[in-house]
């Protein structure tokens, strides 16, 4: 979700400041670690825990990070590659998959990770312990064996296009089952980052370990510092409180940095759909010609310049162009304000009020304020409440559906699958795309492309959701600051590749 409700993101500790006066950070680092880097960003974690914990936040900070998995996700090409597991086969009957693990691998509590450990992590994400929504990626997997300490054996119920992929992301994080007893407050991972200061007071600190298995990242300790407000973050830049604005907040903000050699101004693409959810079980927006028309009242280009000073991209489904069954489907329900009226009227809607409870976020609050005023210029009245995220539009919206319509960023990969669940926050019950998502997962490749592309044109068509924008990967920092990533297509901020010119 973004929630995954974006997505979303999260964590706390100190390093000496404060968002009012954000200066100070990590001093050094340990023996063989660079230069300490402060990261501004936002929406903190509320805990450690991503296995109970829906939303991005978690997983931003500690996936590659402090917790591995056995692939991740190359984020130039958008490939699985290797990463706990240094190689894998497939079965020919695509079922059956062999891994090959890393030897000399232990956990930041000094226990040696197994194929053991690895049956472990996989089993419980099919078990009570995870509650997130994305663990339902596990149910494909039949049987786990350890063959040798360094052999894992996973056979699948059926073949299944995704389940690599969908191990690249959090439900694919390896753990110690001695070190999940307190993981709201605890992370024992295999990365080569360790957690070494966090009471969700506004920063977290990760200092880089001395017995990490890979190659050791070129940034000893980096200090995550979480900013409600975008001005706030930017001041902290440039005061030299921190080195690096991870998710830019306030696009405009941009101008000032660009063309100053001090800093550096990245622009790449994300896979974060900024999302007008849709409640397709309650309210006037269950019939779906009121789903349209909310969908031909917003003018996207529009609201992308007012409300995200034009960047970003329009994509028209929930299927960004960095996956392979991307088409551009922002012509299936263009600005056409009579055409929504039509709608309104035709569905025997009149004087239409809808509660717009969205994030606490600079762009779901500035976008709320545009899709507000143009829906009053169709007869649509919608009452803006922001909710304090991620805690609070957790429980309310993403839990318990208790909205007409909101706005979030889905920040998670490959997330049209969850318009193949009724009991997901949307409500969206349409068992002909819940066929051809299942028939995509275990159809050949190009039957997936193309099974995607049907349920992406279907969902678009019926107005599921409506997608306002792209988020685009924006980020600023001091100019001798090294391996910034252009693109953001996972659910990680991946710190390993830093460091300092």
């Amino acid at each position: 979700m973004a929630t995954s409700a974006t997505l979303l993101a999260t964590a706390a500790c100190s390093a000496g400041s404060s968002a009012d006066d954000p200066v100070g950070g990590p001093s050094g680092a340990p023996d063989g670690g660079g230069e300490g880097l402060v990261v501004g960003l936002t929406a903190e974690p509320a805990n450690l825990d991503f296995t109970t914990t829906d939303g991005a936040a978690i997983p931003e900070a500690l996936l590659v990070n402090v917790y591995e998995g056995l692939v991740k996700l190359d984020q130039d090409s958008g490939e699985v590659v290797p990463l706990l597991a240094e190689s894998w086969e497939v079965s020919e009957d695509g079922r059956t998959y062999d891994f090959t693990l890393q030897e000399g691998v232990t956990f930041s509590d000094g226990e040696e990770f197994t194929a053991e450990d690895a049956k472990f992590s996989i089993e419980r994400v099919k078990s009570d312990a995870w509650t997130v929504s994305l663990k339902s990626g596990m149910d494909v997997v039949d049987t786990v064996e350890a063959v040798s300490p360094t052999e894992l054996r996973v056979t699948l119920s059926e073949p299944s296009n995704d389940w690599l992929f969908r191990m690249t992301t959090r439900i694919g994080a390896m753990f110690s089952e001695s070190g999940v007893d307190d993981l709201q407050s605890t992370a024992v991972g295999t990365g080569p980052y360790e957690v070494t200061e966090w009471d969700n007071s506004g920063t977290l600190e990760l200092t880089a370990r001395d017995d990490y298995w890979g190659e050791a990242p070129g940034v000893g300790q980096v200090t995550l510092q979480y900013f409600e407000d975008a001005t706030a973050t930017t001041n902290a830049l440039l005061s030299g409180g921190i080195d690096v604005v991870g998710t830019v907040q306030a696009p405009e903000t941009l101008a000032q940095f660009e063309g100053d050699d001090r800093f550096q101004v990245i622009e790449g693409t994300t896979n974060g759909e900024v999302v007008l959810s849709m409640n397709g079980a309650a309210g006037p927006l269950q019939d779906v010609r009121v789903r349209q028309a909310v969908r031909h009242a917003i003018d996207h280009q529009a609201l992308l310049d007012t409300a995200w000073a034009g960047r970003g991209e329009l994509i028209g489904s929930m299927v960004p162009p960095t996956d392979p069954w991307y088409e551009d489907l922002t012509g299936v329900a263009p600005y056409d304000p009579d055409r929504a009226r039509q709608l309104l009227q035709e569905a025997g809607a009149q004087d239409v009020s809808l509660r717009m409870r969205i994030a606490n976020l600079p762009y779901a609050v500035a976008s709320a304020q545009v899709v507000q005023s143009q829906l009053a210029d169709v007869g649509i009245t919608a009452e803006i409440e922001p909710l304090e995220f991620p805690a609070r539009w957790l429980e309310d919206v993403f839990t318990n559906a208790d909205y007409d319509l909101s706005i979030v960023a889905h920040v998670e990969p490959r997330d049209i699958s969850a318009f193949g669940n009724p009991d997901y926050y949307f409500r969206y019950d349409d068992p002909q795309v819940q066929d051809l998502l299942a028939q995509a997962d275990r159809g050949t490749p190009e039957e997936q492309v193309t099974d995607l592309q049907q349920a992406a044109r279907r969902i678009s068509e019926q107005a599921a959701a409506d997608w306002l924008f792209l988020l685009p990967n924006l980020i600023v920092a001091e100019a001798d600051v090294q391996g910034l990533p252009e693109n953001r297509i996972g659910e990680s901020f991946d710190l390993t590749t830093l460091s300092r010119g």
